[in-house]
């Protein structure tokens, strides 16, 4: 618990810093650095022991990401974030059949292989219009973008820490044990009350009136129940690996996919559901 507590108050403000000091084009690049840094843990996950191979793999994403980034095709980014909320509700589906895919065979790694760039990259493009305000043009930008980035990410990691809470003190009945042994249907309930608390604060600083708060409690809703099914995925797929956690590289934490989990499957949703209430 003290290493998680250092962790996350050495990394929260750098974060937070660098989504609302920091232009686009930077906060695009040091998002793609992160999330591909989860892309290569999650190469190892499914079982891709030879680096070169995981390495011919993650330099693909990068590419993919550079070329994006480059041509700042707004509404290329749109539809592969569109993609990415597609391919979380499959994963929801597949959640429902927890030993699908378990076998070592070439095709349930090329599948696993697939699936990550799915939740990285469309991940990666949702949180890129989110900062630059999801404008037609990349010359216009709304000065709001990075604060409504900021409040998807606070409603995240308020779920994700109320869950926590709740779940290793009042948790008895388990939620998907299959998947996840160690959480439980108060600590679902906890990060639910958690991230839609900070969503509706965070909503109101931003200026959201009282008359659309209705709409700004589905998006945090929406934001949440995203993230768990994230969460849920890759313990699932750390299940068919045998691994406890992604990496190493976050004292208490585990790895860079650990940490990400939930915001990569949260973040399309944001978008999408903010874009749709006209928040």
């Amino acid at each position: 618990m003290i290493q998680r507590i250092i962790t996350t108050l050495i990394a929260a403000p750098l974060a937070i810093l660098a989504l609302l000091y920091l232009p686009t084009p930077y906060v695009a690049a040091i998002s793609a650095a992160l999330f591909l840094g989860g892309l290569w843990e999650w190469s190892h996950l499914v079982g891709i022991q030879a680096r070169i191979a995981r390495a011919v793999y993650l330099l693909a994403n990068v590419a993919l990401m550079t070329g994006l980034l480059w041509s700042r095709a707004l509404p290329l980014l749109s539809l592969l974030s569109l993609i990415g909320v597609a391919w979380w509700l499959l994963a929801l589906l597949w959640l429902l059949r927890p030993d699908a895919g378990r076998t070592d065979g070439w095709l349930a790694r090329s599948i696993k292989l697939a699936t990550g760039a799915l939740a990285i990259v469309p991940a990666w493009c949702a949180l890129v219009l989110l900062h630059h305000g999801m404008e037609a043009s990349p010359a216009v930008a709304d000065p709001q973008g990075p604060r409504w980035t900021l409040l998807a990410l606070g409603i995240v990691w308020a779920a994700d820490s109320a869950a926590y809470a709740v779940g290793s003190t009042l948790g008895k009945r388990k939620l998907v044990p299959s998947i996840s042994p160690g959480k439980t249907w108060m600590g679902l309930w906890g990060g639910i009350v958690g991230g839609m608390l900070v969503g509706m604060v965070g909503g109101r600083l931003l200026g959201v009136e009282p008359a659309h708060w209705q709409l700004l409690a589905g998006l945090a809703l929406a934001t949440v129940a995203a993230s768990v099914v994230g969460d849920l995925f890759e313990s699932l797929m750390k299940r068919h690996s045998g691994l406890k956690d992604s990496g190493t590289l976050f004292p208490g934490h585990g790895g860079v996919l650990d940490r990400i989990d939930s915001v990569v499957a949260a973040l399309p949703v944001f978008w999408l559901v903010k874009g749709w209430l006209g928040l």
